[in-house]
């Protein structure tokens, strides 16, 4: 009998050249263009309440090739071409079930550059990956092997806004298993004073990558607002803006793996609070400082680390007191202002630091609800109710 391992996606930086950028920027083209003419196409049919499905739109792709207008379709491989039709038809998947909305129109300059290949549009063999309709091999540096024996099912190629080219190739990972069970839990409150605060006590400091960089990145784009638009003095100045965004998000990125790793492997069970963003963001003030913290994508490694070792996740419900009451006896302060770091329990006499013990009311209600299998409302006024998810922790590739 087969064992299916969890499928991992393997990024590499890659330098093409010449021929093999021109070929890869149409291909990137007429993937968007495909994309675009099938939402169109859908989005008519919707308008007249029918349903195109996919093999409808693959119908279409075939005849749009054998018109005069759209010969340049067959210049590219159709492989990706295929491929961004079933994209848009699990996004259309995504909108009936209503965990999406409805699709969007791929922009020219604001989305993102990239080709799917399945397994018959490449060749990886004696370390060298080719793609199909290309004479040469990409220059690929390999800055970590793929799993032995390993047999990848699809390769998406793409470029980024500051110009760097990237493979990211997906197969099955042997290593990504189970972890031993252990009996460690942990609480995890987020923050930008620091960045993580654990029920252990430990905290993790904030290094606000954004506003080291803010000085450069200020200038990048002083001398971007200078520049004619539609020159290429300006195309120049937008990608040094962009090479310092890219900057920051990598380090970002490089910080909340190891976090996030470290976390998955040392607990069993992992509680967060469950933030909304998207709303904290409107925040004038403290939105560049969220942005810059990266919490969504904190609890997105967290979550699908967490299923891929044999973790658990729990959201406790963002309305819980966990920063206004005592972890000692369960008074609830009526009100506690940003700026008090430490305080004192007017009922038991504990002496409490702010993020330690809201992490710590973190772990109780998540213990609670992972115990009992469901959560109360949130408290408001009384002791002892709580309101947690347990997180489902769908399988994602970083």
């Amino acid at each position: 009998m087969a064992v299916h391992h969890a499928k991992r996606a393997f990024r590499y930086r890659f330098y093409p050249s010449d021929v093999q950028a021109a070929e890869l920027l149409r291909t990137f083209g007429c993937v968007r263009k495909v994309y675009n003419l099938a939402l169109a196409a859908r989005t008519e049919a919707w308008a007249r309440k029918e349903r195109v499905n996919y093999h409808a739109t693959s119908a279409m792709l075939t005849a749009w090739k054998k018109t005069g207008e759209l010969a340049f379709l067959n210049e590219v491989s159709s492989v990706p071409l295929q491929q961004t039709l079933r994209h848009l038809q699990s996004a259309f998947a995504h909108f009936f079930a209503k965990r999406a909305k409805y699709p969007r129109f791929k922009s020219r300059k604001r989305s993102r550059k990239s080709a799917e290949y399945t397994s018959s549009g490449f060749r990886i063999r004696d370390g060298r990956l080719t793609l199909a309709k290309m004479a040469d091999s990409l220059d690929v540096v390999w800055s970590r092997p793929l799993p032995e024996g390993a047999k990848p099912s699809t390769v998406t190629v793409s470029q980024d806004a500051a110009g760097r080219w990237f493979v990211s190739i997906l197969c099955e990972d042997p290593a990504v298993k189970p972890l031993p069970a252990t009996d460690a839990a942990v609480g995890i409150d987020v923050g930008l004073d620091h960045l993580l605060t654990l029920s252990t006590g430990e905290k993790v400091a904030n290094p606000r990558h954004e506003r080291r960089d803010r000085a450069r990145l200020a200038k990048a784009q002083r001398e971007l607002s200078r520049k004619a638009k539609g020159s290429a003095n300006r195309d120049k100045a937008r990608r040094r803006v962009a090479r310092v965004h890219a900057r920051i998000a990598d380090r970002r990125r490089d910080l909340l793996h190891q976090l996030t790793t470290r976390l998955v492997r040392d607990n069993q069970t992992l509680v967060i609070e469950d933030l909304t963003v998207t709303n904290m963001v409107k925040n004038r003030p403290l939105a560049r400082a969220i942005s810059d913290a990266g919490w969504r994508e904190f609890r997105c490694l967290l979550e699908y680390k967490a299923a891929w070792y044999g973790r658990e996740v729990i959201a406790v419900d963002r309305f819980f007191p966990s920063t206004r009451m005592c972890s000692g006896c369960g008074t609830v302060r009526e009100r506690l202002p940003l700026s008090v770091r430490t305080w004192m329990c007017g009922a038991c006499g504990a002496a409490h630091d702010r993020d330690v013990n809201a992490a710590n009311n973190l772990l109780a209600a998540g213990l609670a609800v992972s115990v009992c299998g469901a959560g109360v409302r949130p408290q408001r006024s009384t002791p002892g109710g709580q309101s947690a998810v347990k997180q489902k922790t769908p399988r994602r590739e970083p």
